[in-house]
């Protein structure tokens, strides 16, 4: 069993752990927060959990992966301080704030013997690779995705309050939240865009609420829209020569089928993850159980390459729409 430390109590860590002890791979063993009594109030349904205040004292704890959800803004500091303690990371998407910040922490991870993975869940579930492989005779010319859902935050930024998600100052806005699942998929199915593009609705305290982008692939455009002031039913749709793929979502997959060009329709087969963070944890712990194999080599890299790609493509949006994080100025 692999000794999971957590930091951050949110309810996006109490989902991972779900998940997590769902795979049969990990333990909890110890969690972190800046107030004890939310650490107690996180752990109270684990047995022998430790419980810490003091990140050094955590990273002192003998633990295999640390997960870290805390407000992204934190995340570098956080994650390069587990790795000088030379610990194993997965950090909460979005990992960091920009692409320098990704690179030092990857350069960083290498150097120290450490492996670091960025919990973006959805180029991890068993579905994306059924729609990979559906797509690998395609020809796309063109995809529409959509993720937008209303924020458990909005009333408290109607009320005038300004909750990290829709503050500069802790990297937050729509395309470093939902937008980041959009992203992956778009590269992780097309690759990487020659160019992109994002017009958004930014908010007084200069992150956006709601946007529309575009990725440039020199033959076709994959158009991206996300918000979280509203909540969008429409599915996803990728556009090949030979009909349209419609996906219920580009996370948590749980539908897809092929409309061919003379309106036949074909049905693919997905079977829904036990959990929505079921398959991203068990591919986490397979690579590190494995992580001397070539396989596990590989893809632990190329899952490094997809995430700059992400990350420099969102960097690329975020400047065009004029959106800067207070971590860009340092």
């Amino acid at each position: 069993m692999l000794k999971l430390g957590i930091i951050g109590t949110g309810w996006i860590s109490s989902s991972f752990v779900e998940a997590a002890q769902m795979t049969k791979k990990y333990h909890l063993e110890a969690v972190y927060s800046r107030h004890l009594e939310s650490a107690l109030s996180f752990s109270e349904d684990f047995s022998h959990v430790s419980l810490y205040e003091d990140l050094n004292e955590l990273f002192s704890h003998d633990l295999d992966l640390i997960y870290i959800a805390s407000p992204n803004a934190v995340h570098f500091e956080q994650a390069k301080a587990a790795i000088l303690a030379h610990r194993n990371i997965i950090v909460e998407k979005p990992a960091f704030s920009n692409p320098d910040q990704l690179k030092e922490i990857i350069d960083l991870a290498n150097q120290n013997g450490v492996l670091f993975f960025e919990a973006a869940r959805n180029i991890h579930e068993k579905a994306f690779e059924v729609v990979n492989n559906f797509l690998a005779d395609k020809t796309v010319v063109g995809a529409d995705f959509t993720y937008s859902k209303y924020s458990s935050k909005m009333p408290a930024l109607l009320r005038g309050e300004l909750p990290n998600k829709f503050n500069a100052k802790f990297s937050g806005g729509l395309l470093a939240d939902l937008g980041v699942y959009l992203l992956y998929a778009a590269i992780y199915w097309f690759g990487r865009p020659k160019g992109a593009k994002y017009d958004a609705v930014v908010l007084p305290s200069g992150v956006d609420l709601s946007g529309v982008g575009s990725l440039d692939y020199g033959e076709y455009k994959v158009a991206i829209k996300c918000a979280g002031n509203l909540n969008s039913y429409l599915p996803c749709e990728i556009y090949t020569t030979d009909g349209t793929l419609v996906l219920d979502s580009v996370n948590a997959i749980s539908s897809a089928k092929f409309i061919k060009n003379d309106g036949h329709t074909e049905t693919i087969k997905i079977v829904a993850a036990k959990h929505s963070l079921y398959d991203e944890a068990l591919h986490f712990a397979e690579i590190f159980e494995t992580r001397e194999t070539p396989s596990s080599k590989y893809l632990y890299a190329a899952l490094h390459e997809t995430a700059i790609d992400v990350a420099e493509t969102s960097y690329q949006m975020r400047m065009d729409a004029g959106i800067v994080f207070a971590a860009d100025e340092k």
